[in-house]
């Protein structure tokens, strides 16, 4: 089937996102209720964006490393800067939520704060975060990558991200390891 690779890929690199997450979640719940529970108790907003900070700091670590280090294409530094706002775009996601929640709705609790905050934000910043990351942080050249690494002369479709068909046989037969030299048809040039 010809999608089941990529697909693979996809929920493996979903399953990494997810556990890199859960490390930077643990790191960003736990500061901010450390703070709202100590030194921030009157400034839930300024204490979820000092977490989230830390935690922005844990993920790149994380992601950049093990979850897309197959994808990075860019210089660091735009990587990086692409890379912070994504996560400020999520980081105004949670607070937002959290905002309306503690002060428009006047729901107080720590147990509000943190579903509006840590639960629905969270939620909501994520997918945003895992879209921009997909689409624009760590978005793969031109090259094709493989459980091998990247495969040379696999263009992708700028829209779907689909592989365009490799126009060479040798192109072919990197992209498709299973297409071997005999595989080449009389009509190929060689």
């Amino acid at each position: 089937m010809p999608g089941t690779g990529r697909g693979a890929r996809l929920v493996a690199r979903l399953g990494a996102f997810g556990v890199v997450g859960a490390i930077a979640f643990v790191v960003d719940a736990g500061l901010f209720n450390l703070l709202r529970a100590t030194v921030l108790a009157d400034e839930v907003v300024v204490a979820k964006i000092l977490a989230a900070t830390v935690s922005i700091a844990v993920a790149w670590i994380g992601h950049r490393t093990l979850v897309f280090r197959r994808r990075r294409q860019q210089p660091i530094g735009r990587e990086l800067l692409l890379f912070v706002l994504a996560n400020v775009g999520g980081l105004l996601i949670a607070a937002g939520c959290l905002g309306i929640s503690h002060y428009l709705l006047g729901f107080r609790s720590v147990v509000a704060d943190n579903i509006s905050g840590n639960v629905i934000g969270v939620a909501l910043g994520t997918a945003f975060r895992f879209a921009c990351y997909q689409l624009i942080v760590f978005r793969s050249g031109p090259e094709e990558e493989t459980a091998d690494g990247p495969v040379e002369g696999v263009a992708r479709d700028a829209v779907t991200g689909d592989a365009a068909q490799p126009k060479s046989p040798s192109a072919k037969r990197r992209a498709n390891p299973l297409i071997g030299a005999s595989s080449t048809s009389a009509s190929d040039p060689a």
